[in-house]
């Protein structure tokens, strides 16, 4: 069980990127499209450090920290309280990003298995979000492609029990704007150019732990 003080930061990090496509797309987009996407909400010069066009707080840009021994590499555990997500690397530092997590009681927190993962993917509203705000999600049953304004963003990990599908996601946003917030329906929210450093360094079959919103795992920003 984690406690306050698990994370100290010490300094700022860059990852890269990598392709895997969802099984259920109806058509996946070339990999040059997929680079003219990853280069719009990409702004550059990149440093993930300092740059900011988003406006974010400093304290949820992506930053090198000290993780608590003990802790398994690859890994990832997300603070509800503090808006952090932490992936667990093998020199007993983690990577910290800002993220958004669910509204109220939409956000659950567990432990879950990343069992997969998708570079730009496509995205369709479960049928608990159409019958909870029709007016939102109902024009996007039949789904939607991937792109900028997709609301997976451009990469998602997908969060299983066992081995079934929970609905909900890491994954990035088209509103970064929502970062530090409680904001989405259930699942947790990444920039973009963050969650496209982190996503090659996540490996499908690792433990992604969401700690409930009540329990602080982090002690300064």
């Amino acid at each position: 069980m984690l406690t306050k003080r698990h994370f100290i930061m010490t300094s700022a990090a860059l990852f890269s990127q990598a392709i895997a496509m969802p099984a259920f797309a109806k058509s996946a987009p070339s990999a040059a499209q997929m680079a003219e996407w990853d280069a719009q909400v990409t702004p550059m010069p990149y440093d993930p450090a300092t740059s900011n066009p988003w406006g974010l707080h400093p304290r949820f840009l992506p930053r090198l920290v000290e993780a608590r021994a003990g802790l398994r590499p690859g890994d990832i555990h997300v603070d509800a309280v503090a808006r952090y997500l932490y992936h667990i690397r093998n020199d007993g530092t983690a990577m910290r990003y800002g993220v958004a997590i669910g509204r109220g009681d939409l956000y659950e927190p567990g432990t879950y298995t990343i069992r997969r993962k998708s570079k730009w993917p496509h995205w369709t509203p479960t049928a608990n979000m159409i019958a909870r705000e029709p007016e939102i999600y109902g024009q996007f049953a039949d789904g939607v492609e991937p792109g900028p304004s997709n609301a997976l963003g451009s990469r998602a990990l997908y969060l299983y029990v066992g081995d079934r599908d929970t609905y909900l996601r890491i994954h990035g946003t088209p509103l970064p704007r929502s970062i530090g917030s409680r904001a989405s329906s259930g699942c947790v929210r990444m920039v973009m150019a963050h969650i496209n450093g982190l996503y090659d360094q996540v490996e499908t079959g690792v433990t992604a732990i969401l700690y409930p919103g009540e329990d602080r795992i982090t002690a300064q920003s």
